[in-house]
């Protein structure tokens, strides 16, 4: 999102590498064991304490899972025009800690949330100043989240010079290990933070993870003197702002004949294309026209153009790039729509089930996504491990499988997940029926809550190849100046799934409204629903989705660049590292 430089060549050789991996990762699983410690149950913590309407506490979640995704491109600007990343990290993770603080005492404090239900009688909702301070402490959570997660991920990377040929395969083998790191530190949240939750309180619950976030933060600083920083150099945006008034400007003028005509200055792009430059391509010619040059370009006295009427070719480029990037971005939001009905229809479903492993231990209902975590650690582990080195000598490619290709197999275990997800929800209600407990929602159902481990593991397998091929993308083909701002993009696709995901649930749940009281999605008793139809529902957008992927994916076209090594082109590559 911002271009970055370094602050000394000295500086450049001596901090960063491997070195800083433990002070980040260490940040990054007691981050994550902070959040999703907070996130996992949290519709329990909802509907149990607060006593929300099902519907409404999902909506709630999803909404403040998809403002807090969307949050990153205001870290991101953030960071990029004056703050640089390792303050931007800093000062999110403390406005994240004091969010997590104040709901963590919401729930000790008995005046801060509804008196508990009585045996028969209608539970008293939160009230208007009791859902404030959630609703803030949401916020503050939401707001602390778009300075971190934006941030980390290229901070991490930034620890890597891409100039050297020895660190260049560690960038993309580093966002396998990220993703390990914060899929380890889920696992501990989903079952040592949700048991604490389930059994011993939600204050413990809930504190718990807000000590994680401190250390996180401690950890972190710590750090401070190993970090390969890099300095702000301003917000990529006015650059792009400027390329498409510049095009417009000269929306009247012919197109130049030969494409070398067309404005450069390696000078002026000097601090915005260190690896390399971008070269033209002859897509969207349009907004070439920002590079034709005319006598009105330059002021009297000055070398460099009026950047409000004549930009680079690198800086048009760079514009191009974000566009084709578009359309595989919109691809990932239906993934996240799917996955995203874990944490709430799914978790409800398991909290029906039996959940016994012996007479005196249940698992919390809102564990059961540690299969999906444990199965995306062990697709992880195989992919590196076994995965990519046997793909790499059939493919040729240093990372077995390209990025699309990885996604593209993501996007069909999901079709998979949710298609399985529909036949075991009619397995549960049927047994509720056999049973006679179709009508009693608070009673368990005699069928073991492992039959749902099918549809967990399939989104922890299909997360490990999209996802993390996703992220994979926006770092490798976004301009170089522009990679945080990329990374805010993936957030961005997560933002967009799970405000879809409250679309998509508040229409299924008021259009399949019956006169008799009928519902696929109904509020208190998910037995007399037709969950398994509002699954297909998913299914099908996701075989529709699919199938523009994979046309999406066949007519992308990788950015091309001009590498420079040292003080000689090495030459054009498509799409570094792909």
């Amino acid at each position: 999102m911002v271009e970055m430089k370094i602050k000394n060549h000295d500086q450049k050789r001596v901090k960063g590498g491997l070195i800083t991996m433990p002070f980040i990762f260490a940040n990054e699983v007691c981050e994550k064991l902070a959040v999703v410690g907070f996130q996992t149950n949290m519709i329990s913590y909802l509907t149990q304490q607060l006593h929300m309407p099902m519907t409404k506490a999902a909506n709630t979640l999803t909404n403040f899972g998809g403002t807090a995704s969307l949050t990153p491109l205001l870290g991101a600007f953030v960071a990029d025009s004056f703050a640089g990343r390792f303050w931007t990290i800093t000062v999110a993770s403390i406005i994240y800690q004091i969010g997590m603080v104040s709901l963590t005492l919401s729930a000790v404090l008995p005046n801060l949330r509804p008196p508990p239900c009585n045996n028969n009688e209608i539970c008293q909702q939160a009230n208007m100043g009791q859902l404030a301070i959630l609703y803030i402490s949401l916020l503050l959570t939401a707001i602390g989240s778009g300075g971190i997660r934006p941030c980390v991920v290229a901070f991490g990377a930034d620890q890597f010079d891409e100039t050297d040929e020895k660190q260049k395969t560690s960038t993309w083998k580093f966002f396998n290990w990220y993703y390990f790191c914060m899929g380890g530190s889920m696992l501990v949240a989903v079952t040592v933070i949700v048991y604490i939750q389930d059994n011993v309180g939600w204050g413990w619950g809930l504190g718990v993870p807000s000590i994680a976030m401190a250390v996180s933060i401690i950890g972190f600083v710590i750090g401070y003197p190993l970090y390969r920083n890099m300095d702000p150099a301003g917000s990529p945006f006015t650059r792009l702002i400027q390329v498409c008034v510049a095009a417009y400007k000269k929306r009247n003028l012919p197109m130049v004949s030969d494409p070398k005509l067309l404005y450069e200055n390696e000078e002026l792009d000097a601090s915005i294309s260190v690896s390399g430059k971008l070269l033209h391509t002859k897509q969207m010619k349009f907004l070439d026209k920002a590079a034709i040059v005319t006598k009105e370009d330059f002021s009297k006295g000055q070398s460099n153009p009026d950047l409000w009427r004549l930009n680079t070719v690198h800086r048009v480029e760079e514009l191009k790039s974000i566009i084709r990037m578009g359309p595989i971005w919109a691809s990932g939001i239906l993934l996240i729509l799917a996955y995203a009905q874990q944490s709430t229809f799914s978790l409800q479903q398991a909290k029906t089930m039996n959940r016994s492993l012996t007479k005196s231990f249940q698992i919390p209902a809102g564990s059961m996504t540690v299969f999906t975590l444990t199965s995306m650690l062990m697709t992880i582990v195989f992919y590196d491990r076994i995965f990519v080195p046997i793909t790499r000598k059939i493919t040729g490619v240093e990372r077995g499988i390209t990025f699309l290709t990885r996604m593209g197999i993501g996007f069909a275990i999901s079709v998979l997940a949710t298609l399985v997800a529909g036949f075991v929800e009619i397995k549960r209600k049927r047994a509720a029926f056999d049973h006679g407990l179709t009508y009693k929602p608070h009673e368990t159902i005699p069928i073991s809550v492992f039959w749902l481990v099918p549809q967990y593991t399939l989104h922890g397998i299909a997360e490990a190849f999209m996802s993390i091929g996703h992220l994979e993308f926006f770092y490798d083909q976004a301009p170089e100046s522009m990679r945080s701002t990329a990374t805010a993009l993936f957030w961005m696709s997560i933002a967009a799934g799970n405000y879809g995901s409250t679309l998509l649930v508040t229409l299924v749940h008021n259009l399949s409204a019956g006169q008799d009281g009928s519902n696929w999605l109904p509020d208190d008793n998910l037995n007399k629903g037709k969950l398994e139809y509002f699954y297909w529902l998913i299914t099908l957008l996701q075989v529709v989705n699919l199938v523009y992927y994979l046309f999406c994916a066949k007519f992308y076209t990788l950015k091309p660049i001009q590498v420079a090594s040292n003080d000689k082109v090495d030459g054009v590559e498509l799409g570094p590292n792909v």
